[in-house]
Parts: C-alpha cells; structure tokens; sequence
C-alpha cells in the first residue's frame, strides 16, 4: 500500500501528526470505548490530518487506556493517504503493532537515563540497542519506522538535559535510517530559544533528515515552542484537540498543545498545514462530550476570528 509523503520540509507549510488518541487518552482518567476511539480517530481524518497515532503497544497494566491497541486497529477503516502510528516500547511491542498493521511505528528513547528507566525499565544506552533491532526488523517488514528523543527539553528527574547529550542521542538514532527524529518537551519546561538552539543543532548534524517536535502545555509555553520549531525549519508538530492528554509516567506533566490552538496560529501566521480549523472544533467539541467534561483548547471557546460560515 502506498502511503503520502510524509516529513517534507516545505516553506510556509508543516505537517500535523494528531497524537490524541493516543498520548492525549493515555493519562485522561476516562476509559472511552474503542468504538469512541475510532470514532475519535475518523474525526480527525476527516478535519484533514494524514498523520494519527492511533495506540500505543504496551502492557495493558501500565497503560490499561490502551489495552486494546489491536481491537482498535482493526476496526479502523483503511485509506492510502492517512498512516496510522502505534507507539512501541520494546521488540513484543513491535511485533504486535506490526501484526496489527501499523502503518508506521513510533519508538522513543528518553534523553535522561533516570526518566528511560522510569518510562522503559531499561537505561538510555540499552533502548538505543532495541531501537536498532527495531529499525532493522521494520525495514524488513515494510513498516515506516520513526524515533522520538523523551524529555529532550529537560527531565522530571534529573533537571537540565544538555543539548549535546540529545544532538548525540539523535546522531545515534539517525545511524538505523529512521523516517524522522522527534524531540519531546515531555514535561513541557521547554523555552522558545531553547526550541530553536536544539532543533537548529540537530538539523545541522542531521541535514536530510525530518525532524518533529512534540510539546506539552505545562508552563504554557507549548503554543510559542511550536512556532520556533517552525521557524527552525521543523517538517512536522505533534498536537492533540482539544489539548488533553500528559505523560503517566512524569509527574505533573499536563497536557499536549490543543490541535486546534495551534492551527489557529499556524493558519494566522500564514504558515499551511492542510486541516480544516472548524473540523478540528467540531471533534474537540465532540471529544468534551464522550470525557463528559471541558477540554483545555481555547478554540472551541473562543471561536476563530474573523467569525466564518460553519464547515458544510
């Protein structure tokens, strides 16, 4: 099956990888059904994303969100210009995303050995040696795999993460030809001219190879963060509508920045993304009803300026 292009790097334009039902269900108390979920996916599909991490494959007792990661992508409807990712841990992991017909895998590495540990069970330089394994047997499969540098901003537990440690990581990383590296700001302490520092190092060492970013809201910086990662050159932005979701293993780490703040500010900036902003209010409004609660976005709130005709 042939899949879009995916990661280019195109002035004025950024692509959208919509990590809500995923990373956003994963720390939200709700357990949605997976008919919800899928629902929730379409939903997204439908506003324009091309780009969904749809599950996460790791034991149901650490997540219990995401215990039926195969249920889900198997009732997923297919569509050659829409990937859908699974987020795996180890080698099982892959293997389960891979029988359940991933389009994509997304693995992470944590930059601090303290927070891999915590998130993994294993140290930094030993889940490097699995995402090698991994990049490996994916290219065997014919499955795109992506890698994410965890906690690239700073960590939970050890503080300030020195770029150089995530621009090594990243070389590392980059060694096994993944489609692109990623770099969280998992606990969300990350500054703008930080932002702009780290992925400017990394597109340096790295030149050729697409770089993402994935944000948390937690000090409020999320939305200013994305935009230096644009203005950095970065190919793609992680984002969740209505802004829900954390990390269950990082404490006090609150949720992703809101889809539909961020193309808001992308679309009033001039910069493209290929989603409809009112599709995107509509499912963020949509998803506040199955959690049975407000979401954190402002846009379902506030509205877009100037007011337009609503989606047909």
């Amino acid at each position: 099956m042939s899949r879009p292009e995916i990661g280019v790097d195109v002035e004025n334009s950024v692509e959208i990888v919509e990590v809500g039902p995923r990373d956003g269900l994963q720390s939200e108390p709700e357990q949605l059904s997976t008919e919800t979920k899928v629902q929730f996916i379409e939903r997204a599909v439908a506003a324009g994303i091309r780009r969904v991490e749809v599950a996460s494959f790791v034991h149901p007792k650490r997540v219990p969100q995401m215990a039926d990661a195969e249920a889900i992508l198997e009732a997923l409807p297919r569509n050659e210009s829409v990937s859908y990712i699974g987020l795996i841990m180890n080698q099982k992991g892959f293997e389960r995303a891979a029988a359940a017909r991933v389009d994509e895998v997304g693995f992470v590495v944590v930059a601090s050995d303290s927070f891999n540990r915590r998130n993994q069970g294993v140290g930094t330089a030993e889940s490097l040696a699995v995402w090698r394994d991994i990049a490996a047997a994916a290219r065997e499969a014919g499955i795109r795999a992506v890698a994410t540098i965890g906690a690239a901003f700073g960590c939970p537990f050890e503080g300030e993460v020195a770029e150089q440690r995530v621009v090594d990581i990243a070389g590392e990383l980059a060694d096994s030809g993944p489609g692109e590296i990623g770099m969280a700001d998992s606990i969300g302490v990350g500054v703008p001219a930080q932002v702009n520092s780290l992925v400017a190092k990394v597109r340096k060492a790295l030149p050729g190879v697409p770089v993402r970013c994935h944000f948390h809201n937690t000090r409020n910086t999320g939305l200013a963060n994305a935009y230096a990662a644009v203005q950095a050159g970065v190919a793609s932005l992680d984002a969740s509508i209505g802004g829900i979701g954390g990390c269950p293993f990082a404490p006090a780490a609150t949720g992703n920045i809101p889809t539909e703040d961020l193309l808001y500010m992308l679309d009033r900036s001039g910069i493209e993304t290929g989603v409809s902003i009112e599709r995107t209010i509509e499912a963020s409004r949509w998803l506040a009803e199955q959690l049975g609660r407000a979401v954190p976005a402002m846009l379902p709130k506030a509205g877009v300026f100037p007011a337009g005709p609503p989606a047909a």
